[in-house]
């Protein structure tokens, strides 16, 4: 009788340890696919204030309603580029295409490149705000005391008048922070960004 109950128990443990490898085996999978679960989960959303790639100039309406899009403009302290908007805001109808541009100059006497990455507020926004065109993500490279002017194109989806969640709504927020490109700020910065979902362009 004895010997049964430990062949069971040797079984049941047997069984026991193969259960807890198999969930510590599935918790790993899962752990890996995470990021890029959520990575799309944030594409298709626009969660975290992921702003989407538009695949047509325009939408098919204008609405009369208009929200306020501010520019903010930050630099790495290791690029020394002096980088602005050169309009603080605009006032947009939903559904319009809207132009404006921002500016960079590098300081020294030498060229040199960076590389931005941006960002939407509030967050919940992401999803409706769409980029025709954009310098993000691409290397810009300049010369000794070099001034250039990067325009950005881009238009609110009317879906996002159509959310209630939107309706507190009136202020958003476009930004950019330019790294010097190959460095492991821009890196670092590049791999928070797309691990809160973010899409390059």
């Amino acid at each position: 009788m004895n010997r049964i109950s430990d062949s069971d128990l040797i079984r049941k443990n047997r069984r026991t340890g193969l259960i807890v490898l198999l969930a510590v085996a599935g918790m790993v999978g899962l752990s890996f696919a995470s990021v890029p679960l959520y990575r799309l989960f944030c594409q298709v959303t626009g969660f975290g204030g992921t702003t989407q790639l538009a695949e047509e100039n325009l939408p098919d309406k204008v609405l009369e309603r208009t929200v306020t899009v501010k520019f903010n403009a930050d630099t790495n302290r290791a690029l020394p580029w002096d980088f602005h908007p050169e309009q603080r805001e605009v006032t947009v109808n939903i559904g319009a295409r809207a132009l404006i541009a921002y500016a960079a100059r590098n300081k020294v006497g030498h060229p040199t490149a960076g590389t931005a990455i941006y960002n939407v507020t509030p967050p919940k926004v992401g999803q409706y705000f769409h980029k025709i065109q954009c310098f993000c993500f691409d290397e810009q490279l300049l010369g000794p005391g070099q001034k250039v002017s990067m325009p950005v194109m881009f238009y609110i989806d009317p879906a996002f008048a159509e959310d209630p969640g939107m309706d507190d709504v009136s202020v958003i927020t476009l930004s950019y922070t330019f790294f010097p490109s190959d460095s492991s700020a821009l890196e670092q910065a590049l791999e928070a960004f797309y691990n809160e979902g973010g899409e390059k362009p």
